[in-house]
C-alpha cells in the first residue's frame, strides 16, 4: 500500500515562535486524518526558505503532542553538520518519540549557506560523502575514534535513513547504502529539457536506485509533490498567483508569465479534489512510490487553508488511488 505523508516548511507570515506552533498544529492535524508520516525541512538563515535550523528540536516537541505519525527530517543538510552530532540528536529524538523518527539527508541546495560554516561550496559532494560514511558508522555502532561508539545506541534507526537527490548518481548512492530515496517536489531541468515532465526527469534516478539496492533490501521511495486542494479552483488560483509568482525565477519562468504556465513549470498540483486527482494521475513516477508526501510550498496558502487541504487530500484524493489512510 502507498502511504500518504505531509511535508511542511515554516513559511507563514508570522513570528518565528508562531511558525513553530503552526507547524506542530499542522502535523497534529495530519495525524488525525490518517497521514502516516510528517517531514520537516532544515534551512539555515533564511526565513523565506523555511527558517528551521534545528529540526530535531521541533520533532521532539511534536513527538510529545502526537502518538502514531512518523516524524522525518526532509532533510538534514549533512554537509553543513557534524555527522556524529547528527547521529546523537537523531537517536535522542527517536527515543523520545518511541521509535518514530526517520533520518532524511541531503547535501544542501543553498550556495550562500556554506560560508558561515567555513565550508567551500566546491567541496560539497566530497564533504557529503565523507560525512555520510561517518554517520553510517555511528548508527551501526562502529568505533568512531579512541574507542568511542555512539551512545545511546541507534537501535533500528540505521534502517530508517533516507537520501534526497536530484541525480542518478545520488540515486545509486542511496541504493548502494540500502537507504530510502527521497524524490523532490520539483527539480531543475537541463537546457533543452525545460518542458520535460517531472516523472521523466526522475525516472533515471529511480532506475539507478533500484539497480543499486543490495539483494534482499526492499526499496523505499517517497515522492514529494506540491499539492494544494481547495473547495474551488478560484480559491486555489488566488493563493498560487501570489505564492508561485514569488518563486517563479526558481522554476525558470518569468514572473509575469501566465499563471497556468507557472503552475505547470513548478510541478504544482492544485484545484478541487477532482482536478488534483486528475493531475496526479498523469505523474508516472508515483507508481514507484511507497509514499506520496504532499506540501503546500510554494503555493504558501494561509494556515487554515493548509489544514483544509490536508483534509480534502486524505478524504477525497488519496482514496481514488488506493493510497492508505487510517482516517
Amino acid at each position: 500500500m502507498t502511504d500518504i505523508a505531509f511535508f511542511t516548511r515554516l513559511l507563514d507570515a508570522v513570528s518565528p515562535a508562531e511558525r513553530l506552533r503552526l507547524a506542530r498544529e499542522q502535523i497534529q492535524h495530519a495525524e488525525r486524518h490518517g497521514f502516516a508520516r510528517a517531514w520537516v525541512a532544515q534551512h539555515h538563515f533564511r526565513a523565506d526558505e523555511g527558517g528551521l535550523p534545528s529540526p530535531f528540536v521541533l520533532l521532539a516537541s511534536i513527538a510529545e503532542r502526537t502518538s502514531s505519525i512518523r516524524l522525518g527530517t526532509g532533510v538534514v543538510t549533512l554537509t553543513l553538520e557534524d555527522p556524529v552530532r547528527v547521529a546523537e540528536d537523531a537517536v535522542v529524538a527517536d527515543l523520545l518519540s518511541d521509535g518514530r523518527v526517520d533520518l532524511g539527508l541531503g547535501s544542501g541546495g543553498t550556495p550562500t549557506s556554506f560560508a558561515p560554516f567555513r565550508l567551500a561550496l566546491e567541496n560539497k559532494s566530497a564533504d557529503y560523502e565523507r560525512k555520510l560514511e561517518v554517520l553510517v558508522d555511528a548508527l551501526a555502532g562502529r568505533e568512531l575514534g579512541a574507542g568511542n561508539t555512539l551512545y545511546p545506541p541507534a537501535g533500528s534507526l540505521a534502517d530508517r535513513v533516507w537520501q534526497a537527490t536530484f541525480s542518478a548518481a545520488g540515486g545509486e548512492r542511496a541504493g548502494r547504502h540500502g537507504h530510502g530515496l527521497l524524490l523532490s517536489r520539483t527539480q531543475p531541468r537541463q537546457p533543452g529539457r525545460e518542458q520535460a515532465a517531472l516523472a521523466e526527469i526522475q525516472q533515471p534516478i529511480i532506475d539507478a536506485y533500484l539497480d543499486a539496492l543490495p539483494s534482499g533490501v526492499a526499496p523505499r521511495i517517497t515522492a514529494s509533490r506540491t499539492v494544494f486542494v481547495a473547495d474551488d479552483r478560484a480559491e486555489a488560483l488566488r493563493f498560487a498567483d501570489a505564492g508561485l509568482r514569488r518563486q517563479a525565477a526558481l522554476f525558470g519562468v518569468a514572473e509575469d508569465a501566465p499563471l497556468e504556465e507557472v503552475i505547470r513549470r513548478s510541478d504544482t498540483h492544485l484545484g478541487t479534489a477532482d482536478e488534483v486527482a486528475e493531475s496526479l494521475a498523469a505523474d508516472a513516477a508515483l507508481a514507484h512510490a511507497d509514499e506520496v508526501a504532499i506540501q503546500v510550498h510554494s503555493v504558501d496558502a494561509p494556515h487554515a487553508h493548509v489544514l483544509r487541504s490536508l483534509e480534502l487530500f486524505a478524504s477525497e484524493v488519496a482514496p481514488r488511488f488506493g493510497w492508505g489512510t487510517d482516517a
